[in-house]
């Protein structure tokens, strides 16, 4: 890589990492960045989970700090998401690329539709999880299966599954989030690895950005309403939408 392709994508990667912390869709700048320099869609979607990685490990460390990260949670979320996540991670390591942006869209546009619609009240912890209904499972598996297969995204369709089905507030629906991306951001990059479909140097240089995004971001989104997070997650989703048309 030339200096100059290093401070593009330490810069992308920071800028990434803000808006993936603060709601999601930072993949949106970083596969095209990744492309830029040369990649094809198969390695820049692989490379690109050694920043995300790095993003959620950082962020998760600051909710968790802040006291906005329920714990007791963890694993009975995290279940039906890493399952979904290793299987999409495998599908998107074996179809074909022209798959990734009609799923893209499709998936925005309903997550968009999701957060416009208001809730009744927050829970601080998932009991839906606990009871018979199998929806809330069901949909944290489908969107693991989904963060494997793309990640572009991904984000908000964690902060909308937890925040409709497990009824947390935003900041603590974005804390459960960080660790969840990580974790199976950790299992679809061995899954890609394995593949032969990551370049590691890249991948570092652009995580290096990303870890000053995301500690920035943790400290802003502490320290705003939740009526600002949830219109910026919307103008986040619709951005994405069409930003997904140029990739």
């Amino acid at each position: 890589m030339s200096l100059e392709e290093v401070a593009l994508l330490v810069l992308v990667g920071a800028v990434s990492a803000f808006i993936n912390t603060l709601a999601g869709g930072g993949s949106m700048l970083t596969l095209p960045a990744l492309m830029m320099i040369g990649l094809p869609a198969d390695l820049a979607n692989g490379t690109n989970r050694v920043a995300v990685l790095a993003q959620s490990v950082t962020g998760a460390h600051g909710f968790d700090q802040a006291g906005q990260l329920d714990r007791s949670a963890l694993i009975s979320i995290l279940m039906p998401t890493i399952s979904g996540a290793a299987l999409g991670a495998l599908a998107a390591s074996i179809l074909p690329n022209s798959w990734l942006k009609p799923i893209l869209l499709i998936t925005m546009m309903i997550v968009a539709l999701s957060l416009l619609v208001p809730r009744k009240s927050v829970r601080r912890r998932p009991t839906a999880l606990k009871e018979k209904s199998r929806w809330p499972a069901l949909a944290l598996f489908i969107t693991g299966l989904y963060g494997g297969f793309i990640q572009a995204g991904v984000g908000f369709m964690l902060v909308a599954v937890i925040s409709r089905f497990l009824q947390y507030d935003l900041v603590r629906s974005n804390a459960i989030k960080a660790v969840c991306t990580g974790v199976f951001s950790g299992v679809a990059l061995l899954v890609f690895a394995i593949q032969g479909q990551v370049l590691w140097l890249t991948g570092v240089v652009l995580a290096l950005g990303s870890i000053a995004g995301a500690y920035l971001s943790v400290r802003f989104t502490l320290n705003v309403r939740e009526s600002v997070l949830r219109t910026l997650l919307v103008i986040m989703v619709m951005s994405s939408c069409v930003a997904a048309l140029w990739i």
